[in-house]
């Protein structure tokens, strides 16, 4: 079986890579407001199984897609996944103080903070599918925006957390 894809060193090569592009993405730690950014930072990098990023290059790879072009989708939709996360362990919805084995958002910056970090990260999200040329056609990239915008709000995620509130 020696010409068997190694779904691991896959996954890790994966995860590395959106690693890069998420670093790239997002305002370093110096920039103003400086706490904001560092925060963002702290909330998205460095850990996480990266399950939808790594699904998008899945796709891509079948679909024979641009890489570079699914790594920028792959990494906007990782935005909102680490945007949920730092809104769903807030005190007013889960409350809980430990994510990836680290300190929640808010207790290692503060509640403001967390929650200027989530609004930052879906807007900056949104920000990265608009300014990038994703697809061929405006129309489709258009399109691409609206199911993100429709997943997350309150017909999908936002939704299903109310739901579960």
């Amino acid at each position: 079986m020696a010409n068997e894809p190694d779904f691991r060193a896959w996954a890790q090569a994966g995860q590395h890579r959106i690693e890069g592009v998420l670093d790239g993405l997002l305002d370093k730690s110096s920039t103003l407001p400086q706490r904001l950014h560092e925060a963002m930072r702290y909330a998205v990098l460095g850990g996480g199984k990266r399950v939808r990023p790594l699904l998008a290059f899945a796709s891509g790879e079948m679909s024979g897609a641009d890489p570079a072009r699914v790594a920028i989708a792959g990494a906007a939709v990782e935005m909102i996944h680490a945007y949920s996360l730092v809104h769903d362990d807030l005190p007013c919805m889960d409350d809980d103080v430990l994510r990836r084995g680290k300190p929640t958002c808010h207790v290692q910056f503060d509640e403001p903070t967390a929650l200027l970090v989530g609004d930052a990260l879906q807007s900056l999200a949104f920000e990265v599918l608009a300014k990038s040329t994703l697809c061929d056609l405006p129309s489709q990239q258009l399109e691409m925006v609206g199911m993100l915008a429709r997943a997350s709000g309150s017909r999908g995620m936002a939704g299903g957390q109310a739901i579960d509130l």
